[in-house]
């Protein structure tokens, strides 16, 4: 448990400040990663549109569906 915040937000600032971001690490990375996936047979899907409904539906819910502007209070 951290116990002095204010010490380990100083400490974590610094830590990010002085380490900056590998691009060609993090790219690196990022292949082994994908190449690890293909390799399990995880990545690609074998059918890419899988669950894509599923998906839509819960954009719509989440975004709220457009009206236009009938049924709502003060039209």
């Amino acid at each position: 448990m951290i116990k002095d915040i204010a010490y380990w937000e100083a400490w974590e600032a610094e830590y990010i400040r002085s380490h900056p971001a590998d691009y060609q690490r993090n790219l690196r990375i990022f292949e082994a990663l994908y190449e690890h996936a293909c390799n399990m047979g995880v990545f690609p899907p074998k059918d890419p549109l899988k669950g894509l409904d599923t998906k839509i539906q819960m954009a719509r819910v989440l975004n709220g569906k457009a009206t236009s502007g009938t049924g709502r209070a003060g039209s």
